[in-house]
């Protein structure tokens, strides 16, 4: 069974950063895909990164490539989400998801069979 841990969210002051962890436990298949994306009230859910182990590809969206980045660790079982320059548009519940076979490294949330149940994300003065 594929369990995902997130942590790392938190209420920052605008132009401050955050680190988010997601760890991946219980993968059956060689390759695997994980992803952030974030959901602020009232919007549609929107992916940020991803990572797959099919053909090591990272990817961060365009909107926020200037800001964010992403790492892996842990046997690329896990993505970390390094958050800078932070603003208040960047509010949101931010979840991990996994992909538990080989695929590409995609920002769209169909692909993908395991959500985390997600950290909150506030940037406030």
């Amino acid at each position: 069974q594929v369990h995902i841990v997130e942590s790392g969210g938190g209420l920052v002051q605008p132009g401050g950063s955050l680190r988010l962890s997601c760890v991946v436990t219980g993968f059956t298949s060689d390759y695997h895909t994980i992803g952030w994306f974030r959901q602020a009230p009232g919007k549609e859910r929107e992916g940020i990164s991803c990572f797959s182990s099919s053909d090591g590809v990272r990817r961060v969206a365009d909107f926020v490539q200037d800001r964010f980045t992403i790492s892996t660790g842990n046997n690329n079982n896990a993505i970390f989400l390094q958050m800078n320059n932070l603003k208040p548009g960047d509010t949101a519940v931010y979840y991990c998801a996994a992909r538990d076979s080989w695929g590409p490294c995609l920002t769209t949330a169909a692909p993908y069979d395991y959500w985390g149940q997600g950290t909150q994300v506030t940037v406030s003065s």
